[in-house]
């Protein structure tokens, strides 16, 4: 037996595990009487067996999702029918509205606009069968005691305010508890409305598997959840065969966490925020040294992690000290020697809370730090394998759905496709197929809203609905007097009237000119239809530029997004246009290449993309594809046709629509993004009803494109 060097585990695990028994029950008691019940609870059962009742008489039924307390909060509606099975009608993201990235209190206007939603369907809030939320709170709670007694006494300093960058595990239960009474009064019912708190893991898993394109299969589905950590654990592991979800095993610990290994090596060596850094950190890989054998650093921070038995994973607590002191005192002495000191919080960038971008200053991008962060990516592969690799050899299953918040690995993801391939499964299990991946655009907690009432309806025997076929459900799609009035009250911009995409001709003629000023070198914002939920902006809240011109990295990254020179721009293409560029793999090929609509899924590229579409091939020789339908997106599929008469290319630049601060929501917030950007030409706006409107700064000259379209217009209307 090979010898097992450094330490694992907790110090105190029996007295830690006494004390959470203890506290479950008095938790249990305290939450119920606050109107927040556990999915075992008697009105948890009660409510699973009136949904089953009432799908029986050929009833339609609504459930809520909510995330009231922790990170990324909202609110989900979701629809029931035992025809149709579960089907999402929307996820509402808090921070869309309040403009603070990853938002975690009370979402007061996701709730709003939740109610806005069922009065525009004949419905009120007393028509919601149930309302779940998106944590099991009671089991956070004896988790969080758990956890700080672990290593007791030291491990006590996780009860610390700032212990946790994203939330304290012990300020969130008395936040909770008020949300019955507060959500009644927001309401306007005249008692509290009882909550069903969720298990946070089951819900990432409910979701995922629910609306993939594996939803369906008759054989075993296997669904990976490798979060920061849950409610139970930080790594839950899930096999799904005809719409039922069993669960594997749990970690059961906050600490023996990859998410939690890749945000605090990236945030505190990449100087960025928690959750601001993660995707940051997987863009400087591709200019470090990926090779295990070479990279300076990969051999001695491999030692962070155990490998056991069985898929299980163990953190190495002689290199780690974030399971005593938190995110904010991660560093053992032996793991600074490794990596360098890490870079403290006080002199972090929040790179989603900037006030003036042009006055951002970037670190450089050294060869120590990207040697680095291409050794914590291959360290975060390592353990994505191990864990991986015992799933499919033990279930046998070629169909596997990435969740929790580690699956925007989009890097990690496409090796993961490349390694379980054909050649594999015939040597390693004797069967003629390969792995087949799906991502969901939310697998963050932006998913957990929705997983809540997914997981609440599986429970309940509910099958799942239909799968995923794009991610606009954030909000609504902004009406016509809604744009027209913040053009009207902003004195910085100018516009004019475009036309109306309701009209075949009108789209086609719109979708050109806005492909003609791009095509130009001109960068374009496009706002229209419900925002996209997650992370990504997919052609709805999207910046879209130049893909042939190398110098639009440049661009992009140095005078409209004002961010890192390191970070790559994701290319966005029709199905021929991705096929052409790029290898994609038959790992993702399932309903149509649905794996790569919501750039989770990075793919190489061919020799053509090199020459032809320099902007959106990164370092590596990769781009984050994201595929458009036009059943999907009609307006952005006719852009990129126009893409390809204007440039012989149907693939555009596409980022996301925001300087310094969330995905915008608004027309208003839209209109802000295109004044803080320097080097954005102008902004198209469409509206519910198809009207369009194109807006510019009032200090810049409108594009000659859009001079040359509105003069014939202004001389027929004045003739």
């Amino acid at each position: 037996m090979s010898t097992v060097y450094g330490k694992y585990g907790p110090a105190h695990p029996w007295l830690a595990k006494l004390a959470s028994a203890a506290a479950h029950p008095v938790c249990r008691i305290l939450f119920a009487r606050s109107h927040v019940h556990e999915p075992d609870s008697a009105f948890a059962r009660e409510r699973m067996e009136s949904l089953r009742a009432r799908l029986a008489r050929g009833e339609t039924t609504y459930l809520a999702g909510l995330g009231i307390a922790g990170h990324n909060s909202g609110a989900a509606l979701v629809e029931v029918s035992e025809r149709d099975g579960v089907r999402l009608l929307s996820n509402d993201e808090e921070e869309r509205f309040t403009g603070v990235k990853h938002f975690g209190g009370y979402p007061e206007q996701s709730i709003e606009s939740l109610k806005q939603r069922l009065a525009s369907m004949g419905l009120g809030p007393r028509d919601l069968h149930a309302v779940l939320l998106s944590w099991n709170y009671i089991n956070l709670d004896c988790f969080g005691i758990q956890s700080a007694l672990e290593h007791f006494p030291g491990s006590l300093a996780l009860a610390r305010k700032n212990a946790i960058a994203i939330f304290n595990l012990f300020e969130i239960g008395p936040s909770v508890r008020k949300g019955p009474g507060r959500l009644a009064k927001q309401f306007g019912l005249d008692a509290p409305l009882p909550l069903i708190s969720m298990g946070h893991h089951e819900n990432h898993a409910a979701f995922s598997y629910a609306v993939s394109p594996f939803n369906h299969s008759d054989k075993p589905v296997i669904v990976t959840v490798l979060d920061g950590f849950g409610d139970d654990g930080a790594i839950s592991l899930y096999v799904a065969e005809r719409g039922r979800l069993q669960r594997l095993r749990s970690n059961d610990s906050l600490c023996d966490s990859l998410g939690c290994f890749y945000s605090v090596i990236s945030s505190t060596q990449g100087g960025w925020t928690v959750l601001s850094s993660e995707g940051r950190y997987m863009g400087a890989v591709a200019w470090g040294d990926s090779d295990r054998l070479t990279n300076p650093y990969y051999r001695r921070l491999r030692q962070i992690f155990h490998f056991g038995e069985e898929g299980q994973v163990r953190v190495n607590r002689k290199l780690a000290h974030w399971h005593i002191g938190g995110e904010r005192d991660a560093y053992t002495q032996l793991l600074r020697d490794i990596t360098g000191d890490p870079i403290p919080s006080e002199k972090m960038w929040n790179p989603d809370a900037v006030l003036r971008v042009e006055d951002t200053q970037h670190a450089a991008a050294t060869r120590e730090r990207v040697d680095l962060a291409a050794a914590t990516q291959l360290v975060f592969e390592d353990v994505l394998f191990h864990v991986v690799d015992h799933l499919i050899r033990t279930t046998g299953s070629d169909q596997l759905v990435l969740t929790g918040g580690t699956a925007l690995n989009c890097l990690a993801n496409m090796h993961l496709v490349d390694r379980y391939d054909e050649e594999w499964y015939r040597r390693n299990l004797g069967k003629r197929t390969r792995l087949h991946v799906w991502v969901p655009p939310t697998s963050g907690d932006a998913g957990v809203t929705m997983g809540a009432a997914y997981n609440f309806a599986l429970r309940s025997g509910v099958r799942p609905g239909p799968s995923l076929k794009h991610a606009f459900w954030c909000g609504r799609a902004p009406a016509a007097n809604e744009i027209a009035s913040a053009l009207e009250n902003d004195a910085e911009v100018e516009s004019c009237t475009l036309g109306n995409i309701s009209d075949p001709d009108q789209q086609t003629q719109i979708a050109d000119l806005m492909a003609r000023i791009v095509a130009e070198d001109g960068v374009v914002g496009l706002f229209q239809g419900p925002a996209e939920t997650g992370p990504r902006a997919l052609g709805h809240r999207s910046i879209l530029a130049n893909p042939c011109n190398p110098r639009t990295l440049e661009t992009i990254n140095l005078r409209v997004k004002f961010r890192e020179p390191i970070r790559p721009l994701a290319p966005m293409a029709t199905l021929a246009a991705a096929r052409r560029f790029f290898e994609l793999s038959a790992g993702g090929a399932d309903d149509q290449y649905n794996a790569y609509h919501y750039m989770v899924l990075t793919a190489r590229a061919r020799p053509d993309a090199y020459s032809t579409i320099p902007a959106v091939v990164h370092r590596d020789g990769t781009g984050r594809v994201q595929i458009v339908r036009e059943e999907d997106d009609p307006f952005t599929y006719a852009y990129l046709q126009a893409m390809g008469r204007r440039l012989g290319v149907e693939v555009s630049v596409n980022t996301s629509l925001n300087v310094g601060s969330p995905i915008v929501q608004t027309p208003s917030q839209a209109l802000g993004a295109l004044k803080r950007a320097k080097a954005l030409s102008g902004l198209v706006l469409i509206a519910n009803d198809g009207q369009t409107w194109f807006a510019w700064p009032a200090a810049a000259p409108c594009p000659e494109a859009v001079k040359e379209w509105t003069a014939p217009r202004a001389a027929a209307a004045t003739g």
